[in-house]
């Protein structure tokens, strides 16, 4: 071999091996598509946050007819606003994630296509470059031509290495975007399980307003003799949590049996939750919606929960209505509280919702359920008490009087 060969061989060698060690990386990431903000959605947060101030104020003033009908008619308006805003984040996530995903997909199936062709350039490429090296070298003219060739093989190996990392990167890019978008999703899945819930808490307090005016019939002194009486029976219950030491919340209360279902007031799976949209909680003040929904459970509607009974508040009475019902509905099932005789009812096989009271008074500071007995020695299920499921009553409570006792109809 010559020296002009030796020459070239060498040069192509060196042109080779910074070809194929030079890494060519890509500077533009794809952008992050960004749901569009929705303006309305600001405004109606920020006249939520004046309706709750003005709600909190009303709250505080001197209790009255006018007040109370002023923080109801505040309450519906606040209600209906966060309809509008949930409905409306509902709306802009939806049309996000609809354009997104179309998008996605069609970016995906090109982006494919355009990798299978770019593998297959890449390939061909390298078989150029690698395979036949010495044919580049033969078949150039003279040592400029070689260089024109082996520079030309290797722009068009860089350009190719850019392209397949460009593409491969924008199909990261996008993937991560599917991802992001499928939690968008779930967000709007869950945005528009609280509009359900706005829905039925609007129709509760349209509902609390009407049966205001229908229980005071516009009277600001029928109004005060309810409030009067609300607060003593609500009174009655807070004095019965002080004496067993508060209502802390527990866990894994539940118990069912071919009687039916213990349930507990405290129970963490609702016993944190507002009474009726009230101050007051299940936990504090849900001793009779608890025993309802164990009642409940006993005539085979196992669906029904303390929850179920507090969400419809048509269901309760009293001002603030946190008071239940004599009559009431639980996942469409309807129920009254009839006034019974303990032992003949027990005998008969049907449990009875039992009013206890410490001081003798005529309004029960407690609700439990009587599942069995007579003659004063009962077995009872307690909301209150942890894990009360089937204990003595006199043994827990020695000291109380026996105020109301009903019975559950259907």
């Amino acid at each position: 071999m010559n020296m002009k060969k030796v020459c070239l061989l060498l040069a192509f060698l060196a042109l080779v091996f910074v070809a194929k060690s030079s890494a060519v990386f890509a500077d533009d990431v794809t952008p992050t598509p960004t749901p569009a903000s929705s303006q309305s959605v600001s405004d109606l947060q920020a006249k939520i946050a004046d309706l709750q101030s003005k709600i909190s104020s009303l709250q505080g003033q001197e209790k009255t007819l006018s007040s109370q009908i002023a923080v109801y008619d505040s309450q519906i308006k606040l209600t209906e606003l966060q309809i509008q805003s949930t409905q409306q984040q509902i709306n802009d996530l939806t049309l996000d994630i609809d354009t997104a995903n179309k998008k996605i997909n069609s970016t995906e199936k090109s982006l494919d296509n355009l990798t299978k062709v770019l593998i297959n350039r890449i390939v061909a490429t390298y078989e150029v470059g690698s395979s036949p090296s010495f044919q580049t070298l033969v078949a150039s003219s003279d040592f400029s031509d070689f260089v024109k060739r082996a520079n030309y093989l290797r722009l068009a190996q860089a350009h190719d290495r850019k392209l397949m990392f460009d593409t491969v990167q924008a199909k990261n890019d996008y993937a991560n975007q599917k991802d992001i978008y499928q939690t968008q999703k779930k967000k709007a899945e869950q945005l528009q399980a609280d509009l359900t819930n706005y829905n039925t808490q609007l129709e509760g307090e349209k509902q609390a307003k009407a049966d205001l005016l229908v229980q005071t019939q516009g009277n600001e002194a029928s109004y005060q003799q309810i409030l009067a009486a609300t607060q003593a029976q609500l009174r009655g219950f807070q004095g019965f949590v002080s004496s067993q030491g508060g209502a802390s919340l527990l866990g894994g209360q539940t118990t069912c049996d071919d009687w039916g279902c213990y349930y507990n007031q405290r129970d963490s799976s609702w016993g944190g939750n507002s009474l009726n949209g009230t101050q007051y909680t299940l936990a504090s003040d849900g001793c009779l919606v608890t025993s309802m929904a164990m009642i409940y459970t006993h005539y085979g509607h196992r669906d029904v929960n303390p929850q179920s009974i507090n969400s419809n508040g048509g269901n309760f009475s009293g001002i603030p209505a946190a008071l239940l019902r004599f009559s009431i509905t639980a996942n469409g099932v309807s129920s009254s509280r009839i006034q019974a005789d303990i032992d003949s009812t027990l005998a008969s096989g049907n449990p009875v919702v039992v009013g206890i009271s410490y001081d003798g008074g005529g309004l029960p500071d407690h609700f439990v359920v009587f599942v069995s007995g007579s003659g004063g020695n009962y077995v009872m299920n307690d909301p209150f008490t942890p894990n009360g499921h089937n204990i003595d009553f006199r043994g827990r409570y020695p000291n109380v009087r026996i105020v109301e006792s009903d019975k559950v109809v259907f």
